[in-house]
């Protein structure tokens, strides 16, 4: 099936069903499933294969499908650094035990062509989640609407299973294919929260966005949903506090500040602005071939205006407001209003009684 073929039939299955419709479909039954442990598909079960050299030969086949993959690139993802001598039979002789596995699932050995420089293995959507992983993430960008958006991407995320290559023991792939794949996922549930967030569903995605703040401490735009769900939720304390618990992470694990759009965040958190049309600078980054900005709408974010009543601060005032509550001398009250610490309103009036005495007898006070 041709790439076109395979993106238009995930479009057309994704419509306005749930998101499991393909997962369930009789017509998506994937034989190779790679977004976890490497495992194939046979008859309804599902056998994840045991870390071997021709386990490792399929991982690198199937990451590269429908295109050549070198017989150096190969050679390295079996052996390592190691290669035998005859490398080339040893690797004819991998290809050769790795369709005989085939057979035992019923699957035509003729799947892994022997073409000039390397090797190639055939597959679309229909038979590696991979494909319709990356087909439906497409498909999300071509979405009439951010809640059919949701549902796709939803779908798509749900095909990942487990560790990736959990079963595949291969330095090289570890170095140079899992993070990038790792990064594709990450990228999908930053839409999928983006988009929640958009349509006002901020208490509902916490339970989402708490686990998988705290999976990736590094990562901040989850952070940075996490602390806009829960300031939209009327938890501006928490919020600080998870701000906090980023900042601390990066600055002694890597020794870093917060980004600008964090460091915005937490201003706008401090201000009590009103972030229901999305966080200060946040644009969509998502957009997709129809020109429609894929982060729920949200396409000027950064004109937020604070709540009736609230006034804003200045940046300066809001960093002293910042150091002064991480400093224990201020106390955010359920109310939202400050409370003053017993030191710090011994401080002030030593600090005014000083300033008086400054002052003399014939000078204004407010000199």
């Amino acid at each position: 099936m041709h790439k076109r073929q395979s993106v238009d039939r995930v479009q057309e299955a994704s419509g306005d069903l749930g998101p499991n419709t393909l997962l369930d479909s009789d017509e998506f039954s994937p034989k190779f499933l790679m977004l976890g442990p490497v495992r194939i598909a046979d008859d309804g079960n599902v056998i994840a294969l045991q870390p071997s050299k021709p386990a490792n030969l399929l991982a690198a086949l199937l990451l590269h499908p429908n295109s050549t993959v070198s017989a150096e690139f190969l050679q390295r993802v079996v052996w390592g650094e190691e290669r035998p001598v005859s490398a080339r039979s040893a690797l004819h002789t991998c290809v050769q035990r790795l369709r005989q596995l085939f057979a035992k699932y019923g699957i035509a050995g003729t799947l892994i062509e022997a073409v000039p420089g390397g090797y190639r293995i055939g597959a679309d959507a229909g038979s590696l989640d991979l494909i319709a992983f990356r087909d439906l993430l497409r498909a999300a960008d071509q979405a009439s609407s951010p809640e059919r958006e949701l549902r796709i991407l939803r779908t798509a995320l749900a095909l990942w299973q487990g560790p990736l290559l959990a079963n595949i023991h291969s330095d090289i792939l570890r170095r140079e294919v899992v993070p990038r794949l790792t990064e594709e996922r990450l990228r999908a549930m930053e839409r999928v929260f983006d988009l929640e967030l958009a349509l006002g569903r901020c208490r509902q995605v916490l339970s989402e966005l708490w686990p998988v703040a705290r999976s990736h401490p590094a990562h901040e735009p989850f952070w940075a949903q996490l602390v806009e769900a829960l300031h939209r939720t009327g938890r501006r304390a928490e919020a600080l506090c998870e701000y906090r618990v980023v900042k601390e992470y990066l600055r002694t694990e890597l020794g870093v500040d917060p980004g600008p759009a964090l460091q915005r965040l937490e201003l706008a958190v401090l201000r009590g602005e009103d972030l229901s049309a999305g966080p200060p600078g946040r644009h969509g980054p998502h957009s997709g071939a129809n020109g429609r900005d894929h982060s729920g709408g949200r396409s000027d974010l950064s004109r937020t205006a604070p709540p009736t009543g609230k006034p804003l601060l200045s940046r300066g005032a809001a960093q002293v407001l910042e150091t002064l509550v991480g400093a224990g001398l201020l106390e955010e009250g359920p109310d939202g209003h400050y409370r003053m610490h017993d030191s710090l309103r011994i401080l002030a009036r030593g600090a005014m009684e000083l300033r008086t005495e400054a002052s003399g007898p014939d000078m204004p006070s407010g000199t």
